[in-house]
């Protein structure tokens, strides 16, 4: 028997707003979370652009022996996640007596590690580095303190990625709730925003240099983008059967329907049409709908010359041109190893409160991007069915298809 697989919570710590509120009006005005960080011009780096999401402070939640294990990944998953088990109607009671799986995409813990080499060249002595060290150094921070902090019992693995991270993480949750192997899953992404996570990535001179209009800076799909922009935080949805969701009386935001994956095998970092013509053609197939279905598309596109044609051709080779499409990645930045799971909170929202967020900047199109239906200012559209694409290095495709509930 196969379970039907519903979203009955989601949670939000971005450069758009702090929690589910504030992401929703700044989709909804179009509202760039992204500034110039001389921090980063000052150590070394060709571009200052970042989405800037600043440190919470966990000690009104948690106590310091919960909090010594978390750096940047773990500490905005945990705003993320405890608005979203609020938001599904959990609390640590319920979660400590059943079974609760987590899978969260995460792929670096750079800022930990870096300060961890500091201190003990600097101290030449490791046993002054500091117990918890280790715990943020290592990849799967994000899950070894929400799982410990939440009381958690189900299943509990980090799903690294790259920038599909999230994205396959709610997709490998939906599948094991599908074939019955776990009745909750918390599922998302987190991405950490200091310099050093971000500088051999600047490295490479991907990023945008439009430094004098940061808010113009990212500009998918648009004739004259010169580049992506890095951001992070942290997004959670809870995924549950449907049944489990009825017995317990919890909020159904949404089904997952769809879940679409495949790998280029090709270039570690060049896009590839056919990996995400057969990424996006399973999830349609999975879902059993026509591609005329899909209302909305919150495309992957990270504003990179190459990356933004190949999508746009993939899209057009499978949607047509009618689809509404537009990149978030315009007002946040590319959120990374969070992306896919940001992305599905923020179409939730959309679809939650009918409308498309605008892909802002898009002002020209190019030859390829002329194709397809950007929606470049805010439309008030209901929005019955969504599909969120995620593209990552290496040549992982995510695809994943919600709709409202029946």
């Amino acid at each position: 028997m196969e379970h039907r697989v519903v979203i009955t919570g989601m949670g939000i710590y971005s450069c758009l707003g702090e929690n589910l509120n504030e992401v929703r009006d700044s989709l909804f005005q179009g509202k760039s979370g992204i500034i110039y960080d001389e921090i980063r011009k000052d150590f070394g780096f060709r571009s200052a652009l970042t989405g800037m999401v600043k440190d919470p402070d966990l000690t009104q939640f948690l106590s310091r022996r919960q909090r010594i294990g978390m750096h940047q990944p773990a500490m905005y998953a945990y705003m993320a996640t405890k608005e979203a088990v609020e938001n599904a109607g959990l609390d640590i009671d319920f979660l400590e007596k059943t079974e609760t799986g987590l899978i969260y995409g995460n792929d670096s813990t750079a800022g930990s590690v870096g300060e961890t080499i500091d201190r003990i060249r600097e101290k030449n002595d490791t046993t002054l580095v500091g117990s918890g060290a280790i715990f943020q150094n290592m990849n799967c921070t994000v899950n070894m303190n929400i799982s410990t902090i939440f009381k958690l019992k189900g299943i509990n693995f980090t799903l690294s990625a790259a920038c599909a991270s999230g994205s396959h993480s709610i997709g490998m949750g939906y599948l094991l709730i599908k074939q019955g192997l776990q009745e909750r899953v918390i599922c998302g992404g987190a991405q950490e925003i200091n310099p050093t996570a971000m500088g051999s990535f600047d490295g490479l001179s991907v990023f945008s240099i439009k430094e004098s209009t940061p808010t113009k800076a990212s500009r998918p799909f648009d004739r004259d983008r010169d580049g992506l922009i890095p951001s992070g935080g942290a997004a959670t949805v809870i995924l549950e059967s449907y049944e489990s969701a009825i017995k317990r009386g919890a909020p159904i935001l949404g089904e997952l329907i769809g879940y679409g994956f495949s790998s280029n095998g090709d270039h570690l970092s060049n896009p590839n049409i056919d990996g995400q013509h057969r990424s996006l053609n399973m999830a349609l197939k999975q879902a059993n709908i026509d591609a005329n279905k899909i209302d909305y598309i919150n495309a992957h596109a990270t504003s990179t010359p190459a990356g933004d044609s190949v999508e746009a051709e993939a899209i057009h080779g499978v949607f047509g041109g009618k689809v509404a499409v537009s990149s978030t990645k315009s007002m946040t930045g590319h959120e990374c190893w969070m992306a896919g799971a940001s992305e599905v909170v923020y179409s939730m929202l959309m679809m939650q409160h009918n409308f498309i967020a605008p892909n802002i900047n898009f002002e020209n199109p190019d030859d390829t991007s002329v194709k397809i239906n950007i929606i470049a200012e805010t439309k008030q559209q209901k929005i019955n069915c969504f599909l969120s694409n995620s593209f990552g290095f290496g040549g992982t495709n995510s695809s994943l298809i919600i709709k409202k509930i029946d």
